[in-house]
């Protein structure tokens, strides 16, 4: 079986800042992409940020110059630093791997369940 469980979500006033951590556990052979995704209510969720397992990054336009995405492979953690953080910034924010787990052929995406970032104007 395997986890992604997220932490660091919260409140916060515009032009703060949040780190949210995601960490996965269970039954992994290795992960490829890892990434944060966001979905506010009636909307589709949306790509924040991705990093491959070579360090290579993506982010959304809306998100480039204050987002910051990071990950340790030897922990299989990733890491999402938001700095100068709008009002539009708030949503649910998921934290996303495309792993292999021990046994099977095909990698596949893993979700965790969501922590909520809300920022006040």
């Amino acid at each position: 079986q395997v986890q992604l469980v997220e932490s660091g979500g919260g409140l916060v006033q515009a032009g703060g800042s949040l780190r949210l951590s995601c960490a996965a556990s269970g039954s992994i052979s290795r992960i490829n992409a890892m990434g944060w995704y966001r979905q506010t209510r009636g909307k589709q969720r949306e790509l924040v940020a991705t990093v491959t397992s070579d360090g290579s990054t993506n982010y959304a336009d809306s998100v480039k110059g204050r987002f910051s995405i990071s990950r340790d492979n030897a922990k299989n953690t990733v890491n999402l630093q938001m700095n100068s953080l709008k009002p539009e910034d708030t949503a649910v924010y998921y934290c996303n791997a495309n792993l292999l787990v021990l046994g099977l052929y095909s990698a596949m995406d893993y979700w965790g369940k969501g922590t909520l970032v809300t920022v006040s104007s």
